[in-house]
């Protein structure tokens, strides 16, 4: 199987969130498997060069666009395996960010078109393309207004939603400007027509099938609570959309390797783990105590995570019980000052780090008991991936791929891989903090809690197959529609 996966991040070259994290790691794992998978990037003014040395493919490729046409080159690399595709231009790429930009849309639709002024010289003929969230969904857009007359007609089109919050918003002005036709603006099953003008919706709506990062999140968007304004668009392609839950890089995340960490360890030297919390809570000046239990937690600081529900659910147990408490991330102030707040309340039990900071995170990882996620919504999150091949037992609330991922420890503690509460309030997070607690003080189930969740698979080699088959029904999606275009064009004669 031949794939052309668009994305515009990728990690390690320019990586701004999980979307990074899965293109620098699915096409690692198609690959492995046989498949000739290509990604299709911008090059970001972010990415290093000197170190990636890439090779000049093509030179001025020129790109119809409004006010005049555009001209793009095409440099070629191998990350860690995988060619990349590098479009530069100058106006619209060389930039220091990946995102935050005024005109974004504009750039990211820029982006669609000069991979497709590209493709008829790139020598590669995919059978399936594979778009990432809203930013390729114009994509497909475009590919649908082409027809037969691009040399990628025949490839089956994939759209994976990673985050539906984010949008990619457009309005008429933006579509006349810009060439989107009315045909492509039209949502299907008579839905209005403004549930078209997005990014997003654009990818949902041209796609031949449609995926999102986790079983249970593909359920949540089809209503109203978390479809984000698109449930009925993406109800009426329900039989389109599937979830596929992400994996993580089993290389890159290894306890028993990861130079980060105080002391290597695997599911079976769990004894070595302890040196890793005595580590981090030097680091984090807090009591070097075997006895206290360590909540960790590494996260973007907004409501999403539900990070702000940690302040009030902790202050009882900080103040009644034998827990201690570490957060690293950045994000909304008022969060921000909650947490130091509580840090200031109590001096010896917390400690926040308002950073990125990734081999702290990994410290995190590797030296807490337990790690929290009390989402609001999850589309699949890495977060508790991590937790549970580094043995951290992972406290969640049941949404999204955490209820996928992270089955809910039974009273005597002989099932389940970690804790999971139901409800977005600090009451069910403090109680499920409580029932962690309780099984905490049983070593020996404990130590099999942690072990369980050690030994599961959430590697990418899962998720590779899947998403194999899902290009391969895609693909014959693709032949049929082509097949029923050919007889209604006969018909019609």
């Amino acid at each position: 199987m031949d794939v052309l996966f668009a994305a515009v991040e990728m990690s390690p070259l320019a990586k701004v969130g999980g979307l990074g994290d899965v293109a620098g790691s699915l096409p690692r794992a198609l690959r492995e498997r046989g498949a000739d998978v290509r990604v299709a990037m911008p090059m970001h003014g972010a990415i290093e060069r000197t170190t990636l040395r890439p090779t000049h493919l093509l030179q001025g490729v020129k790109v119809p666009w409004p006010g005049g046409d555009e001209r793009v080159d095409v440099w070629q690399a191998e990350v860690r395996g995988v060619p990349v595709y590098l479009l530069e231009n100058e106006r619209y790429f060389r930039r220091p960010d990946v995102y935050g930009y005024d005109d974004d849309t504009q750039r990211f639709l820029f982006f669609s078109d000069a991979l497709l002024a590209c493709a008829p010289h790139l020598g590669f003929r995919p059978q399936a393309v594979h778009a990432q969230d809203w930013h390729t969904g114009f994509l497909l857009t475009r590919l649908a207004a082409a027809g037969d007359a691009h040399v990628w007609a025949e490839a089956g089109r994939v759209f994976t939603i990673h985050n539906l919050a984010l949008q990619g918003k457009i309005d008429d002005g933006f579509a006349r400007h810009f060439g989107i036709g009315e045909a492509q603006l039209t949502p299907p099953e008579h839905l209005p027509r403004e549930m078209a003008l997005s990014g997003m919706a654009q990818g949902v709506i041209h796609a031949d099938r449609i995926n999102t990062v986790s079983n249970t999140y593909a359920k949540e968007i089809l209503t109203p609570e978390y479809g984000a304004g698109l449930d009925p668009l993406l109800r009426a392609r329900g039989e389109r959309l599937s979830g596929i839950v992400n994996g993580i890089d089993y290389d890159e995340f290894n306890p028993k390797t990861d130079p980060a960490i105080a002391c290597n360890y695997d599911a079976d030297s769990l004894d070595d783990r302890a040196e890793d919390k005595r580590a981090l809570q030097e680091r984090a000046g807090l009591p070097q105590r075997a006895g206290a239990m360590l909540f960790g937690a590494v996260t973007r600081l907004f409501a999403q995570k539900g990070i702000d529900l940690v302040p009030p659910a902790f202050e009882s147990l900080l103040a009644q019980r034998d827990v201690q408490l570490v957060v690293l991330g950045t994000g909304d102030p008022q969060v921000e000052a909650e947490l130091t707040r509580l840090q200031e309340r109590f001096p010896t039990k917390v400690r926040v780090w308002l950073a990125f900071d990734p081999p702290l995170g990994q410290q995190i990882y590797a030296g807490c008991d337990a790690f929290l996620m009390p989402s609001r919504y999850e589309p699949c999150g890495l977060g508790q991936l991590i937790a549970l091949r580094y043995g951290a037992v992972p406290v969640v609330r049941r949404t999204g791929g955490l209820a996928d991922t992270v089955q809910d420890a039974d009273l005597p503690l002989r099932s389940g891989t970690g804790f999971v509460f139901a409800q977005a309030n600090a009451h069910d997070l403090e109680h499920a903090g409580e029932r962690a607690l309780a099984a905490f003080e049983q070593r020996d189930a404990w130590r099999a809690l942690q072990q369980r969740g050690m030994r599961q698979d959430w590697s990418w080699g899962r998720a590779a197959g899947q998403y194999l088959a899902l290009y391969e029904e895609a693909a014959r999606d693709r032949a049929d529609e082509r097949e029923r275009a050919r007889r209604a064009r006969e018909a019609a004669k």
